[in-house]
């Protein structure tokens, strides 16, 4: 199921189309609107280049992992082709006191919030179980489970409001929460429970849903029969759909949900309407499952043309500019491959010391019983 977001652009329910927030039309036009031009007023032409930097390193990110699996260097890599907009627009609304907890495929997303791409790699390559310190960037490690984040999410941001940390007008103070999730993700149980409880205890989180159309090989109308944002109602809370290959309408829209948020109204469901234009992983051959004048349709609204094309039509960008966001994507895929190759084994008895803040005997002895077995092979070696 294929629907056009430019035939849905800032419609209402009176029509028969859900309402789409646009901004920026595929041909990168601006198009005002009524309700969020306001909460994106103060956007200057250095940060449109910042946020196009921020698109196209974070796709060269993306696409230097899938070439390293296919080299044999990552065992596994779960592409966001086509979805960079809506991470890099709805992660650029967050402040820093706010935190986020992604799945595992918010690569832009852990860009915008200083992650070093190369960490990244490592739990793919399966040398470690994430290496970030979610303390540090508010970054939470990438979660597996589908839909789990949702729950951990909606519980952090019920410690953040029994903290009192909102309520106080302090934009350097009060927090807010945001879960990302994709469309498959919400016919799982962790995500109606998380905006049950969310709801109810009227918790300061953010549900973002990249919809991007596949739950691997699911199509949307496999998940829904309705437009996802309107489950947000049933719930008792405010949702809406963006289009998520528009980087100004995710952040505008984003601000006012975490805004909300911040200020005691409870939680919001952000609908971004993108397009998955890789595989769901490199496991994947989604040629097998859809059609190519499908991919075609998407390409031409590509996330990254679009800001470029709003660029040149606004005079904010030469030629000079677009060249040197190249060669700095040329030189962070270089680093990311030398560093890649060069992360270590981790050593095999690693594995007990992120269970627990304070290991258990019994864990202890599981540990020491498996260091004993590894080491008798090294004896039995050496007595030859």
């Amino acid at each position: 199921m294929t629907v056009d977001t430019a035939a849905t652009s800032n419609r209402g329910a009176a029509d028969g189309e859900p309402e789409l927030v646009q901004l920026l039309t595929p041909e990168g036009q601006r198009i005002p609107h009524e309700r969020y031009d306001a909460l994106i007023d103060d956007i200057t032409a250095d940060e449109i280049r910042g946020f196009y930097r921020d698109l196209v390193l974070s796709r060269r990110i993306d696409s230097e992992a899938v070439s390293l699996q296919r080299q044999g260097e990552l065992g596994l890599w779960a592409s966001m082709l086509g979805q960079e907009a809506a991470q890099v627009g709805s992660s650029r609304a967050l402040r820093r006191q706010d935190h986020v907890f992604p799945t595992y495929r918010e690569h832009a997303v852990a860009w915008c919030r200083g992650v070093d791409p190369a960490q990244l790699l490592g739990l793919f390559r399966g040398v470690d179980q994430g290496s970030w310190d979610p303390a540090q960037n508010n970054f939470h490690l990438y979660t597996i489970v589908i839909g789990a984040q949702t729950l951990h999410a909606t519980g952090y941001a019920m410690g953040v409001q029994r903290d009192g940390a909102n309520g106080t007008g302090d934009p350097d103070r009060d927090a807010a929460v945001i879960a990302y999730f994709g469309d498959g993700a919400t016919s799982q149980g962790d995500v109606s429970e998380s905006f049950i409880w969310a709801s109810v205890n009227n918790a300061p989180v953010v549900f973002f849903c990249q919809n991007n159309q596949w739950a691997i090989s699911e199509p949307l109308e496999r998940q829904t029969r309705v437009p996802l944002y309107r489950r947000a109602h049933g719930f008792g809370f405010p949702g809406l759909r963006v289009d998520g290959n528009d980087v100004l309408a995710c952040l505008a829209v984003t601000r006012e949900a975490l805004q909300r948020a911040r200020d005691g109204e409870g939680p919001s469901l952000i609908e971004a309407f993108t397009y998955r234009m890789g595989a769901h992983t490199t496991t994947d051959d989604p040629t097998r499952y859809r059609l190519d004048t499908e991919l075609e349709h998407w390409r031409l609204k590509d996330p990254i043309e679009r800001v470029k094309a709003y660029m040149i039509r606004s005079e904010m960008a030469d030629q000079a500019f677009f060249e040197q966001i190249e060669a700095e994507a040329d030189d962070m895929a270089e680093r990311l491959r030398r560093e890649c190759r060069a992360l270590p084994d981790p050593a095999p008895d690693s594995i007990f010391d992120q269970v627990y803040v304070d290991t258990p005997p019994t864990l202890l002895a599981q540990r020491d019983e498996m260091v004993r077995y590894l080491d008798s092979f090294a004896d039995e070696e050496a007595s030859r």
